[in-house]
């Protein structure tokens, strides 16, 4: 791997991304180059120490990083193309159809391009937002297209595993096509139904559970950027919505006409369907193993999150997962904490035993 990426590396973009990005590398003993078209990210990204700025260097990079949006990513990387004649440049963008195609028209030296995507990120952006952290354990999509050079993969692949990513190879196309349904199509969803808060006139929110906080986490994102990943990956994301659109339409149907023959039937059989879908998200370590849950009612006040956790540790059980909700009006919060079937009578008890309250 150190032979693969030994540095500089220059990053283009110190938003959320390219700073994390630049923070972990440096963490690591890479040398940082960074540039951005805003004066103020590019100083925050330095006084975070995630690299230093490439003006006040000299060195050529070996490795440039494009983390800027969608809608200029294919211009920036044939800039960076002719800037950097003997670089590899690479990208970050959540899109890799279109500034491939984009390269390809420019006539652009597509033997030193190869992109990527790290499945990362933050509802918040910026570089204030970045983390060193922020690609431990996430999946680094890497597009091959045919062209690049010998020993591209190799040095994309290094940058992915040193920032803590695992790998995954797919195509352009194939790329964009998942992240439609995994991504792209979900934000769309989340944004629309929160905006039906917009015109709560009983405000209801007030009485919102975890459900409703889990379905709208992602709606606070950035919506111009979002418009930008939308536009470039609409001619998959449209389909996928076409077909929720039908579901939804005949779920509404069978729910005006609830006592009609088979209304009832649909909404279970979608339902189970979507209980199934869940059932193909990759869990812990890659798996999809069951577990159970034990909902421990917490005190709002400072040490019992560590009190906690200190009792699941003597108790010697693993924890598997952990999920918070707060009681609306009252001064405790439910804590929901996954795991193995076969340990949850051990963990009820011996949580009890140290005079926690068990939700039942």
């Amino acid at each position: 791997m150190s032979r693969a990426l030994t540095g500089p590396v220059r990053i283009i973009g110190t938003g959320l991304l390219g700073t994390s990005i630049g923070l972990g590398l440096t963490r690591a003993g890479i040398d940082v180059q960074l540039s951005d078209a805003s004066p103020n990210n590019e100083r925050l990204a330095y006084e975070l120490h995630a690299g230093v700025p490439s003006a006040q260097t000299t060195e050529a990079p070996g490795l440039v990083v494009v983390c800027v949006p969608p809608d200029v990513t294919a211009s920036v990387i044939a800039e960076q193309l002719e800037l950097c004649p003997e670089a590899l440049v690479t990208d970050v963008a959540s899109v890799k159809l279109q500034p491939l195609e984009q390269l390809r028209a420019r006539g652009s030296d597509l033997s030193r391009y190869l992109g990527g995507h790290p499945m990362a990120g933050r509802e918040t952006g910026g570089p204030l937002s970045a983390r060193a952290d922020l690609f431990i354990g996430r999946p680094w999509v890497i597009t091959p297209h045919g062209d690049e050079r010998d020993g591209a993969m190799e040095t994309v692949r290094a940058l992915a595993e040193l920032l803590g990513s695992n790998t995954v190879t797919l195509d352009a196309r194939a790329h964009d096509e998942s992240v439609a349904l995994i991504s792209h199509t979900p934000q769309i969803v989340s944004s629309l139904l929160a905006a039906r808060l917009v015109d709560d006139h009983h405000n209801a929110a007030a009485l919102a559970g975890q459900g409703l906080r889990d379905v709208t986490r992602i709606a606070a994102s950035d919506d111009n950027l979002w418009v930008q990943i939308l536009a470039a990956n609409g001619p998959r994301v449209a389909p996928i919505l076409r077909a929720l659109e039908q579901d939804i339409a005949e779920v509404a149907a069978a729910l005006e006409q609830v006592d009609a023959d088979g209304s009832r039937l649909l909404v279970a059989e979608r339902m189970r369907r979507g209980a199934e879908g869940v059932q193909r998200i990759p869990g812990k370590h890659g798996g999809r193993r069951e577990f159970v849950t034990v909902t421990v009612l917490v005190e709002d006040r400072p040490g019992q999150l560590a009190k906690l956790f200190a009792d699941i540790e003597h108790s010697n059980i693993n924890l598997e997962d952990l999920r918070m909700d707060h009681s609306q009006g009252a001064e405790v919060g439910l804590v929901e904490v996954s795991v193995l079937p076969e340990a949850r009578a051990t963990l009820t008890e011996a949580l009890e035993a140290q005079g926690w309250r068990i939700a039942q």
